[in-house]
């Protein structure tokens, strides 16, 4: 049996330039960290006791006669890009729920990825399992989704992540003291609109959008810059870095109809009444967690306006996807021969 824990993560800066339709062209850069809320995995071999091939169980439970017939896109196009034509139980688990934001497809695929890797005693390096999650979602399942979900995933930990023109990636630990992050991490606050929405169809409308917003996106391709400054120069007042996530929400905002509405502008505009410098909707849009950022002095009047919305505690962290539990399991074939040898000895 096989357990994986792979992180979501808040992404700050710099979304939007992860499509390759974009950093393709122009180059891309994100700014964002994992923190410790997580998705699990478990993996085994189906034994071969049941009526049924595979078991699959996430939000519903699949038990199919083969592989191909998975509805769930991500484990069957998993376990053909792997070429496992045999049995398994797949179980998923997560701190916080799916299509809010936080890159939950793509803890899913790359846990799920390292997983079945580990279950046929392969090792995965970090590279190379964000390339194989970005190639599954992008290519064999074909979402519009970016990037940079993949890359967060896979390394964990406050990055910056550069997409070139030839389709590599670059990750950087942003070089700061443990002592400015942890000052960054006590003045955010995430909440749950309690709305859900499919981030690939709103990247979509993005993707088509692109052509036409080369300004508002060089702009945001800058901002990584500015903030990656802010977090690494100790003279610089944190503070800064919330006013340029309002700045760069003002922009992301005018990408399509589509990534805002009345209602989350509301909630942002009562965040920003109760003291917050700036803050941000996660994720393509249309609803899901909002991040602010806000002093800590001012922290309990801004939870007080919005406390009709769920408030979640949260902290960086620096693990990317893992095995946390590995334990080998004899095949049932193995096993009889065993037993067979034994008994004609």
């Amino acid at each position: 049996m096989i357990i994986t824990r792979t992180p979501l993560r808040i992404s700050f800066f710099g979304g939007g330039t992860d499509y390759p339709v974009w950093y393709r062209e122009h180059g891309g850069s994100v700014l964002s960290t994992t923190i410790d809320k997580c998705c699990y995995i478990t993996c085994r071999r189906c034994p071969p006791f049941f009526d049924y091939h595979s078991r699959v169980s996430y939000s519903r439970v699949e038990n199919v006669s083969d592989n191909r017939a998975i509805d769930h896109p991500s484990v069957r196009e998993c376990l053909q890009y792997l070429g496992m034509e045999e049995g398994v139980e797949i179980h998923h688990v997560a701190d916080l729920p799916a299509r809010t934001g936080l890159g939950t497809s793509s803890a899913f695929t790359v846990g799920l990825l390292l997983g079945l890797y580990a279950l046929k005693n392969q090792m995965r390096g970090k590279d190379a399992l964000a390339t194989d999650a970005i190639h599954v979602e992008q290519n064999l399942i074909g979402e519009a989704v970016g990037s940079q979900d993949q890359v967060s995933a896979a390394y964990g930990g406050f990055n910056r992540i550069n997409f070139r023109r030839d389709g590599g990636v670059e990750v950087s630990r942003v070089q700061t003291s443990v002592e400015r992050l942890a000052d960054l991490e006590r003045n955010l606050v995430l909440f749950f609109t309690g709305f859900s929405r499919t981030a690939s169809e709103i990247a979509q409308e993005q993707l088509k959008m692109t052509p036409h917003r080369q300004r508002e996106l060089e702009t945001m391709l800058q901002l990584v810059d500015e903030a990656e400054g802010i977090v690494t120069n100790p003279n610089r007042s944190m503070d800064d870095f919330g006013r340029l996530l309002n700045e760069s929400w003002q922009i992301k905002r005018t990408l399509t109809h589509k990534i805002t509405n009345q209602s989350i502008d509301e909630i942002y505009n009562a965040g920003i009444e109760a003291g917050a410098l700036g803050g941000k909707l996660l994720g393509a849009g249309g609803g899901g967690f909002m991040l602010f950022y806000v002093t800590p002095d001012k922290r309990e009047a801004l939870k007080s306006r919005l406390q009709r919305l769920l408030c979640v505690p949260f902290g960086f962290s620096q693990r990317g996807s893992q095995v946390v539990v590995h334990e080998p399991e004899e095949t049932y074939d193995e096993a009889l021969s065993a037993r067979r040898c034994v008994a004609y000895a």
